[in-house]
């Protein structure tokens, strides 16, 4: 894309939110693109023919795992499609510090990374919040975890640098902090974000 993404995600499934796009017109818009952007399928689903048949429709490789996935459904999908990318939600709400680490632990051979993000304890929502969390929280997971760990969770232009430097996360991602007052991606905030990042992740 012309704002300099790397990953585009399209939220489908989901059980709290409301969908930005039908799943047919997210099929439309992956198949327009002509960027190195990676498209990227973030989902609820938890079994493996349910996320196959998501993706197959899609035409994406790469999922963003917010349910409660049993392995065996990973691996499942893994003999189907040996070539598809794992990034399993870590969900960070108060005191779950302890059950973030041991998620890490168990998903970490299964998964090519993870996300960290925020519980909404008013809505129930895992995520797409627009709130910050602890970021010491994330800070630990980033070390403890053999795979890389990406940083969500009410990012906007003006503290993503903030928790670049706190969290030295392999990569950020944003939702409803690069959104206009119609909801819809606004592409100055999509541009400042990109721009704070990477001039954040440059200064190391």
């Amino acid at each position: 894309m012309e704002e300099g993404v790397d990953w585009i995600g399209f939220p489908l499934r989901l059980p709290v939110h409301r969908e930005d796009i039908s799943e047919d017109d997210a099929a439309r818009v992956i198949r327009s693109i002509q960027s190195r952007a990676q498209c990227v399928l973030i989902t609820y689903l938890h079994t493996a023919d349910a996320i196959l048949t998501l993706c197959r429709k899609l035409n994406v490789t790469t999922v963003q795992l917010h349910g409660d996935i049993p392995i065996r459904e990973i691996e499942r999908i893994r003999m189907f499609c040996p070539e598809m990318v794992f990034i399993k939600s870590l969900v960070v709400r108060a005191g779950n510090l302890e059950a973030l680490k041991q998620l890490v632990r168990h998903f970490a051979p299964h998964v090519e990374g993870f996300i960290t993000d925020t519980y909404d304890p008013v809505t129930g929502a895992c995520g797409a919040t627009g709130k910050t969390h602890d970021w010491s929280v994330s800070r630990q997971l980033v070390s403890l975890s053999p795979k890389p760990v990406i940083l969500a969770g009410g990012l906007t232009p003006m503290n993503v640098a903030s928790g670049i430097r706190e969290v030295q996360p392999a990569g950020v991602d944003a939702h409803t902090g690069i959104e206009g007052p119609d909801g819809r991606k606004d592409r100055a905030k999509v541009r400042a974000f990109v721009a704070e990042s990477r001039a954040a992740f440059a200064a190391g």
